[in-house]
Parts: structure tokens; sequence; C-alpha cells
């Protein structure tokens, strides 16, 4: 007489006792018996009803194939480890590979499971779990430490920002305006330069309390505008003010970031045309994430040139301004354009749609994130004498070659204004 079928069973092995190392493949209570070294074909015998030890296979529930020792550790046999070929990684019933189970993931090749290296007993290392390692190096991350990007947050949230003021500058361009003067009658401010200002400072200051700013409209209620070695915002909430006022939809926000006195970073939004212009130190400038290239053009007779025309509207000053275009268009250059807003004029150079800029009277704010995005695209960023760029002078030549940007340096006539840090 047949007698009826075993129920499954799980078995688990006994703590205290230790493996048995007469065969080189014991048979265990948890896994098939097999007449041979271990082999992956273990996992085809399982399947066979008719095959030896079948009345053992495990049941389903939720206790692994493995014995628990008294660590809660998973300890499979030495069949499942040691005899393996070597070169071949073993796998445990469920799929899970016994690799997996002991090092957590990482890959293992061998006869042999290497041991994991234990921390010294009373060092930080032993006392420390698995997740607040982790968390250790995501700070040291965020802090620049571990060859990490130090300034990747900074450069996220001054995005995020300039769109979110582009939106708000947007709608408001269609709308009545409150608008009031500085410097001169042709220096226009209105309620959204300071809404604008306030909302980028207030949401900059929250996230980086130790950064320094200088802001257009903060500088004009009499904040000192001095750059320090320390990280340095540098802001102009809306450029091309007087264009805003008119409905003229060449409208930007402009956030430049300083450290050590180095332009780190720039982002430029066009409010209207919705294009977003970055640039940071050594990974290229963008618009839109199309990557920007400067015309190399060095022939003034073959070029485009941009300008502005400063806030001053004395005679004196325009007839400098007049004869410095007068000078260019008698070099045979194509044309020279006047848009409005000093920072887009500067993005149109950095996009190769023209071939230099020039101006006299723009500000620290108009320039910082700007002279970011055009030395990315390739291009040349100077004093109008032909030295090296001085961020306050208020003065600036921006081209796509230096053979361009040195010949406008000899043509044009100075406009004397104010440097930005005499204030």
């Amino acid at each position: 007489m047949a007698m009826a079928a075993q129920p499954a069973l799980h078995i688990p092995y006994p703590a205290s006792r230790t493996l048995p190392s007469a065969s080189p493949c014991p048979p265990h209570p948890a896994l098939p018996a097999r007449p041979r070294r271990c082999s992956p074909r273990y996992r085809r015998l399982s399947r066979r009803s008719s095959a030896p030890g079948a009345h053992l296979k495990p049941a389903p529930s939720a206790q692994p194939a493995f014995p628990i020792d008294r660590g809660g550790r998973l300890s499979p046999p030495r069949c499942a480890l040691g005899g393996a070929r070597p070169g071949r990684a073993v796998t445990a019933p469920g799929g899970v590979s016994a690799q997996g189970i002991l090092l957590g993931g990482r890959p293992w090749v061998g006869s042999r499971a290497p041991r994991a290296p234990r921390p010294r007993s009373g060092s930080a290392a032993a006392a420390m779990k698995p997740c607040e390692e982790e968390e250790e190096e995501g700070r040291a991350a965020a802090a620049g430490g571990g060859g990490g990007d130090p300034w990747k947050e900074c450069a996220e949230v001054a995005v995020q920002l300039a769109r979110r003021a582009g939106q708000i500058i947007r709608k408001a361009l269609t709308e009545e305006k409150q608008v009031s003067t500085k410097t001169s009658a042709a220096d226009l401010v209105t309620e959204t330069d300071h809404f604008v200002e306030n909302l980028i400072i207030s949401v900059l200051k929250e996230k980086f309390p130790s950064h320094r700013f200088i802001a257009e409209e903060s500088t004009a209620a009499g904040s000192k505008c001095v750059l320090t070695d320390s990280p340095t915002w540098i802001i102009d909430p809306v450029d091309g003010t007087c264009n805003f006022v008119h409905r003229f939809p060449t409208v930007a926000v402009s956030i430049g970031f300083a450290v050590n006195k180095e332009l780190e970073f720039g982002v430029i939004y066009h409010c209207t045309e919705e294009r977003l212009y970055t640039g940071r130190r050594g990974q290229g400038a963008f618009c839109n994430d199309k990557r920007l290239q400067v015309s190399k053009e060095t022939d003034i007779s073959k070029a485009l040139i941009l300008t502005e025309i400063g806030p001053k509207r004395d005679p004196a000053t325009l007839k400098l301004f007049l004869g410095n275009i007068e000078r260019l268009l008698k070099a045979q250059a194509h044309g020279v354009r006047v848009i409005g807003s000093s920072t887009l004029a500067l993005c149109l150079l950095a996009s190769g749609a023209a071939d230099a800029y020039y101006q006299f009277g723009l500000h620290c704010w108009d320039l910082a994130a700007a002279t970011v995005i055009i030395r990315e695209a390739g291009g040349t960023v100077i004093d109008t004498s032909g030295g090296p760029l001085d961020l306050m002078s208020c003065r600036v030549i921006a081209a796509g070659t230096r053979e361009m940007a040195m010949f406008i340096a000899q043509e044009i006539q100075t406009i004397h204004y104010r440097r930005d840090d005499e204030n």
C-alpha cells in the first residue's frame, strides 16, 4: 500500500550545530539533495517530482530558504558557496543570489565569498550606521566636499527664480504701472522692479543666509555696492525697464553669482519670448538647453554691432555717444543696433546673432550674468580701454573674437560714469 505524500516542510538548521564536512556537498534539509557537487542544475532537479529528496522541497512561506542563526543573519549551507565552480555566482531558490544575501548586492565571483571588512572597535566608523554614512556623504556633497559641485543648487535655484520672476513681469507688462525716476528722466523704475527684487532676495536669503547681495533697486535706495570674496548674488530684477513701461517686449530678469570675486554662473530670462539663457564657468552656455556659440567674425566691415545709450542725456554725452556710432559706421560696419536691454543684447551676442557689443553707463547687475554666458559661448569680454574687465567700472566691450573687441576699443571714445563701488 502506497504511503500518503508527506506535506512540505521547512526545517530550520540548528544554530548550535556546525555544518558537516565529511562530504564536499552534504545534503541540507532546506535544499534538494544532490548526488554531486553543487551546480546551477540543482534548480532544474528541484522541479522534478521524481528527483531524490523531492519530498523535502521547502513549503511556501515567508521564511527564507536558508536557515537563520541566533544573530538574525542568513546562514547558507557550505555546499551553496564552497562547492560552486570558480568564476560562477551561486543562485539561491527563488532567484536570490547568494552574493546578494551575503554582501548586500555587491558583485562577487569566485569559489569563496570574501568577508566584509570589520570597522575597528571604538571608532566613529564602527558606530555609524549605513544610513548615517549615506546622509553624511550627502551633506558633504552639498557643501562642495568630495569632488562635488558646490554651486549646483545655487544655479538650480537661480533658474527657478528667474522663471518665476519672468511670469510676474510678463503678466505686469500689459497692466497699468506706477512709474518713477531715479538718476535721470530716462532712468525709470516701477513697482514691479521692487516687487520682483524683493521676491528674489527673500527666497535666496532664506536658502542661503550667509550669502551677500548686490541688486539694482537696493543700491538705488542706498545699499553699498561692494563685491567681496563672499558668495554674492548680483541681480537685475527688470532689465529694460523703459521697454517694460512702454510695453515693448524686450525685457529680461538677470541673476549672476560670484565667489572670490570670480563669476561662477549667470541666468538671464527673456520674459516675453520665454528664452532661458544660462552659463556656468567651465560648463558651457545654453539657451533653452541649446548650446550657444559666438560669431567668429574678425572683420569690422562684416560686423553687426549692438550698443545702448545709457542714462545720461546731457549734450556732451550725446555728442560722444553719436560720435562713437559714426566712427564705427565709417569703418564700414554693417550696422549698429539699440534694443533697450543690455542683458538681452549681450545674449544675442552670445548666440551669434551679433558680432560685438559696447556700452558706457551700464552697471554690474547688467553685466554679471551675461559675462559668464558670453565667455562660456567662446566670446571675449574686456574693458573699453582694451584691458581686463572691471565689473564695477560701468563700461564694457564684448565680442565674438578678441580682434573685433580690440578694434572697437581703439575706435570709440570714453564716456565717463561713476563706478558702482563709489556709490
